[in-house]
């Protein structure tokens, strides 16, 4: 990662916009902040994608992942926009390999109870590991493979766009044994590689085991992005290709007293993600660094403008290029369907919470009504109503269904839902650790008229202003014209 650093340019202050996985991807393909319509779920017909506009110019698209989320309900239509596809089985609970009689006894032994026996189906991803063979049958590597051989093929090609999409990171966190380091822990005990959205209750050694393992899972996914680089460089190929190296969200591993995303307020560690640009353009920028405020969705106009393709009228976010060509200061929004509204100018960070998060009144808006791993219920469905068009769906009506408090969707799908909901700012610059929340009322206003702003451009329904305490502000402005 390094390597590209310095071969690139690295964006200091790049944030998330929906969280957690697919609603990053929708931001990503649609170059709009979702979640405060929905959810996550399907590419939804009348969205935008980068993939397919792209494809229909005449650019071959191709998408590599193991992010077997693309495979469930809630995840449609995105890797379908791509010229092509390959799809890597065997990431954490994907139903790869069947076991109808799993030795339980076995996995109870080698996998810590703490991690797995809450939630039975996590023993899925043991059952994988039992079909993964060595370290090159692994997922994670088995897609940088993939990409090994698309360039193999390829290279040569010009009007071509690949992205490599690895799981990893993410949990369950599973390395070879190599990419461990000695004094990283201390533990000897079942595997303790997969942390539950909780508090941690856990011992200092138990931590230590955790962070230990989650660092040999960085460690392998440097090595092998370095065999890409090692390509990149064998074939002269910097002349002539752009590559763009980032995230879709953070994760916590025990800052804050917390393990995991979306319960928690959106502290830095989830929402300040990576963002390394390297463009034959800007050779002369090699190892710079650019503090501009960027996000998610801006990859896709981004994507656009590399080959010269039009925006659509309907994207909000930003190309890169831009930003490089006029940075200019910024304010983004970020958060999860029902939390909080985060908003960053880079400096501050504010979470903003609704006065009651257990309150009616909020709606889903989709024409694709899918959780993660389900259809929305019958009890969601009974309360559909056909609501207007927004901006964005190019003048299509849409589904409007309450947003059920025992709906299955993220983190209420586990029935835990979200906790410490406090609306807190932070001043990143002196407290970059955020230990201690400000109070500076002149701060809290540019940034809730900064996010009213925002929320307008996104043409969100007024019910999103009532059920986050923000319409005195909202009806300030539209008075003030």
């Amino acid at each position: 990662m390094d390597r590209l650093a310095a071969r690139g340019i690295c964006f200091e202050n790049h944030y998330t916009g929906s969280l957690p996985c697919m609603p990053a991807r929708r931001d990503m393909h649609t170059g709009r902040v979702s979640f405060l319509h929905r959810s996550w779920g399907p590419l939804e017909p009348f969205d935008n994608s980068f993939a397919r506009i792209l494809t229909q110019q005449g650019v071959y698209t191709h998408l590599i992942s193991d992010h077997y989320h693309y495979f469930e309900d809630g995840g449609g239509g995105y890797h379908t926009r791509f010229s092509s596809y390959e799809f890597i089985r065997g990431q954490e609970y994907d139903p790869w390999k069947a076991m109808v009689e799993p030795p339980i006894d076995r996995f109870r032994k080698a996998y810590a109870d703490k991690h797995y026996a809450r939630k039975p189906n996590r023993y899925q991803h043991a059952i994988n590991q039992e079909f993964a063979g060595g370290e090159h049958e692994q997922p994670g590597p088995r897609c940088i493979e993939a990409g090994l051989e698309f360039l193999e093929r390829n290279h040569d090609a010009d009007n071509w766009f690949m992205q490599i999409e690895l799981f990893d990171p993410h949990e369950p966190f599973t390395a070879p044994k190599r990419f461990r380091r000695e004094g990283d822990s201390t533990y000897s005990g079942p595997l303790l590689n997969w942390p539950e959205y909780e508090r941690v209750t856990n011992s200092a050694q138990e931590i230590q085991e955790i962070r230990a393992n989650y660092a040999a899972l960085v460690r392998m996914c440097d090595e092998y992005l370095g065999r890409l680089l090692d390509f990149l460089d064998e074939h002269d190929m910097w002349d002539g290709t752009s590559v763009i190296l980032t995230t879709d969200h953070g994760y916590l591993l025990s800052e804050h007293e917390w393990w995991g995303k979306c319960r928690m307020p959106y502290y830095e560690e989830i929402t300040h993600i990576p963002l390394i640009f390297v463009h034959p353009d800007y050779a002369g920028s090699a190892g710079t660094r650019v503090k501009a405020v960027t996000q998610t969705p801006d990859l896709m106009p981004t994507f656009l403008d590399l080959f010269d393709a039009e925006v659509p009228q309907e994207v909000r976010a930003k190309s890169i290029l831009a930003t490089l060509s006029e940075p200019t200061d910024r304010e983004v929004i970020f958060g999860i369907f029902g939390g909080a509204i985060g908003i960053t100018d880079g400096r501050y960070a504010l979470y903003h919470y609704p006065p009651d998060i257990g309150a009616d009144g909020l709606h889903e808006y989709t024409l694709a009504p899918q959780h993660m791993v389900d259809a929305f219920s019958l009890e969601e469905l009974r309360t559909m109503k056909l609501a207007r068009p927004f901006t964005f769906t190019k003048g299509i009506k849409i589904l409007q269904i309450k947003a059920l408090m025992n709906a299955k969707r993220i983190p209420q799908n586990d029935g835990i839902g979200f906790d410490d909901t406090e609306t807190r700012l932070f001043d990143l610059g002196m407290d970059p650790g955020q230990k201690n929340p400000i109070s500076n009322s002149l701060i809290e206003a540019k940034l809730y008229e900064a996010m009213v702003r925002q929320l307008e451009s996104l043409d969100v329904p007024e019910e999103v202003y009532d059920w986050y305490g923000l319409s005195e502000l909202f009806n300030q402005r539209t008075a003030n014209g």
